[in-house]
């Protein structure tokens, strides 16, 4: 598969960004291909049945960003480490920002 970089930004309610989640959550459950579309463009894949998983929170005064990302192989190998984020650099990052 060749490299690729699709990204999307849009503003919706609450309730849309949950439905949409949800659904994404439902396929990845079952197994099946993802479906994600992209207004306009439209990217369908197979998600391994192990993923790596990074939760990441920032607060910035009044701001808020929340990033959930999923990444796998396509390899049929699981790296080994890659996005694993260590405990301890989450807090390190967080005592920073306090400061």
């Amino acid at each position: 598969m060749s490299d690729l970089e699709l990204e999307r930004k849009e503003s919706m309610t609450r309730a849309e960004a949950a439905k949409r989640l949800s659904a994404f959550a439902e396929a990845l459950a079952s197994g099946d291909k993802i479906e994600l579309d992209l207004g306009g463009t439209s990217v369908s894949m197979h998600v391994a049945d192990h993923v790596r998983t990074e939760f990441e929170v920032q607060v910035d005064g009044d701001e808020i960003e929340v990033e959930i990302e999923l990444s796998w192989s396509t390899s049929g190998r699981e790296r080994s480490g890659g996005h694993q984020r260590d405990e301890s650099a989450s807090r390190a990052r967080e005592g920073r920002r306090a400061t």
